[in-house]
């Protein structure tokens, strides 16, 4: 038992624990989610993150400890949201055709996103830093943080903001298209996942591209304009109302 108490303390305190653990508990995840016919509420990024907070909660294992490992899966998410334009380029003369009306459109689905999540937190009485924090949600994670920070909000919670954002997005889209009528025809494709990418970010884009080729296509460029745009107006508009 002595034995196996000092062999379990050197795991922990590797990086390889990191690693395999949070690709041993995604792959369970996908697995369980195809099985189930990738239905929504079976999101493998959200019981992915269930399960690995479960591991690490009940082994008693810190979060930094754990992330030496993990962090070279986040190192990752650089190249994946770069791939994302490999489909945009396969559709570049519709992006040529209509850059301005997509350009429109980012722009105010993005003020609509940080504008109603900071509305409502003041109008429930959040303080000022919370604030500050909402209002990247729509941002992909790394950048909210850095947006977050520069404008004087928490980074920690900004990155749990964004991926709560992402959750919800993926996991309700699908049932909110339906209510909106919206049919399977190529151009509501687009639009469906150019309202995914907006509102839900990478895990909005990731789940757009499972469902269908164009609205990943699209759900990728939205996710690239929110990060242009949201880094470059939130910071600018924060100064005036913060």
């Amino acid at each position: 038992m002595p034995d196996f108490v000092q062999l379990w303390v050197y795991l922990s305190s590797a990086p390889l624990v990191g690693l395999t653990s949070t690709l041993v508990v995604y792959l369970l995840a996908l697995a369980f989610y195809q099985r189930v016919g990738q239905a929504p509420w079976a999101n493998p990024v959200l019981w992915s993150i269930v399960g690995l907070g479960a591991v690490l909660l009940i082994s008693g294992v810190p979060y930094p400890s754990y992330f030496a490992g993990a962090q070279f899966i986040h190192f990752l998410l650089g190249p994946a949201v770069v791939a994302l334009g490999v489909p945009l380029w396969e559709r570049r003369t519709t992006l040529a055709s209509s850059w301005g009306r997509f350009l429109v459109a980012g722009l105010i689905g993005g003020t609509a996103a940080a504008a109603s999540a900071v509305l409502l937190g003041w109008a429930v009485g959040l303080p000022g830093d919370l604030l500050r924090s909402l209002a990247p949600k729509s941002v992909t994670a790394p950048v909210a943080m850095g947006v977050a920070q520069s404008i004087g909000g928490v980074p920690a919670l900004a990155a749990v903001f964004a991926v709560l954002t992402g959750l919800v997005g993926a996991l309700s889209g699908r049932a909110l298209f339906r209510l909106m009528g919206m049919s399977e025809s190529r151009l509501d494709w687009m639009a469906r996942g150019f309202a995914m990418g907006t509102s839900a970010h990478g895990l909005g884009a990731a789940r757009a591209l499972q469902v269908n080729a164009d609205a990943g296509a699209y759900a990728g460029l939205a996710l690239g304009l929110q990060v242009l745009l949201g880094s470059l107006i939130i910071p600018l508009v924060a100064h005036w109302f913060f």
